[in-house]
């Protein structure tokens, strides 16, 4: 087989990009390891920032997240018994985020690419990435029980933190930059309309909690627990009076419990390889950075990435130039630096660390009550919140 931009990982990330490389022309092929159903029912991200948002309209993928997904003129703050709203438009000039759960737009972009799209082959394992500093690199892969290879002008992995991308970047040519909390997050899908149109973020002396949700009908709720906790050792009753206890206010608020219809933890880690690329390999999403979920930007700064390098080799397309492409490392850490800047404040302001003095409570208290009470502050999160620009 033979292609331009060999892209590993049927993820948001890859299957985004196949799109905007096919509207500009461009032809590609994405390999993914896992069947389709897996793909379209894997829970990951929920919020979309204002530039996701307007990237999947003009890729012509908004149609149903414009029909079905949540738009979010801001956030809550709990703390102390307190409740402050920030208003994101605002302070922002306008910009919002959308509710739409990475699944759906996963489901989204695969019906497009099978319509419209080059091939998009399933249960198509990667096994290598070989000749990345040549002009000709390849993947190796396995599909329908035989190796194969894609032979490309351009890699790009989208297979994430565990994949075989980044490995064929030499070790000797990278940094690596992480941090790994001492904590964790207890996430619960229930059957039971939100108790808020927002999103609260809940500091709290025994802890973090969360309130979103999935739909108008269905809850996700977070628990600050501790790291390597078993979903399976909390029961029900159990979580839903300890995010009670932790989303207590001094008004008259009350949380809706229902059926719990799924349990999982998810660490809490901050990660960032640099560098991005390594001849014609490029890395985006999961395969180069993770941020703790904490800011909600793991499914936007993926979709930075991609957009970074789709219009990098358009530029190259139309001018003959390989400018931007040469800079696409640099020009993505950028973006993804504020991220983990921004994911790692919204982290420390909000969860109370193992072994946390009263001192280190108050700072909290007292970093909130800035943000409550200064617009400047409060213009910070919620600039940071909706989204720092691509370019």
């Amino acid at each position: 087989m033979r292609t331009t931009v060999g892209i590993i990982g049927a993820g948001p990330a890859g299957l985004l990009l196949a799109r905007l490389l096919h509207r500009a022309g461009i032809d590609s092929v994405v390999l993914e390891g896992r069947d389709r159903a897996y793909v379209e029912h894997r829970q990951r991200a929920g919020i979309l920032e204002q530039g996701t948002v307007d990237v999947l309209r003009a890729a012509g993928a908004g149609e149903r997240m414009d029909r079905e997904g949540l738009r979010h003129d801001g956030i809550e703050l709990r703390y102390d018994r307190k409740r402050h709203r920030v208003d994101f438009p605002a302070l922002t000039g306008g910009r919002s985020v959308t509710v739409y759960a990475q699944t759906e737009v996963c489901k989204d972009l695969i019906a497009l690419q099978l319509k419209e799209g080059g091939p998009l082959l399933f249960e198509a394992e990667a096994l290598a990435v070989e000749g990345a500093d040549t002009d000709a690199p390849s993947i190796r892969f396995r599909h329908e029980g035989r190796e194969d290879v894609l032979e490309c002008e351009y890699v790009v992995g989208c297979d994430g933190f565990w994949g075989v991308a980044r490995k064929a970047i030499p070790t000797e040519l990278t940094r690596v930059f992480e941090r790994t909390y001492p904590y964790a997050w207890l996430g619960i899908l229930a059957d039971v309309p939100p108790s808020h149109d927002e999103l609260v973020y809940a500091r709290h002396d025994r802890g973090f909690a969360l309130l979103s949700m999935r739909s108008p009908s269905v809850s996700r709720l977070y628990l600050q627990v501790p790291e390597g906790t078993d979903a399976d050792s909390w029961a029900d009753e159990e979580i839903w009076d300890e995010l009670e206890r932790r989303f207590e206010t001094d008004d008259d608020w009350t949380l809706d419990r229902g059926p719990i219809t799924q349990k999982s933890v998810t660490p809490m880690r901050s990660y960032v390889h640099e560098p991005m690329r390594h001849g014609r390999l490029f890395l985006a999403g999961d395969a180069a950075h993770i941020v703790p979920p904490t800011g909600a930007k793991g499914l936007n700064l993926a979709v930075g990435d991609v957009v970074t390098f789709a219009r990098a080799l358009s530029y190259q397309k139309d001018t003959g130039s390989a400018e931007l492409l040469d800079r696409y490392s640099e020009t993505c850490l950028r973006r993804i630096w504020q991220a983990e800047r921004f994911s790692y404040d919204m982290t420390s302001l909000l969860h109370r660390a193992p072994g946390a003095t009263p001192f280190e409570d108050r700072m909290q208290l007292a970093r909130l009550e800035r943000i409550a009470g200064s617009r400047a502050a409060e213009t910070d999160l919620a600039e940071a919140y909706t989204g720092f620009p691509f370019d």
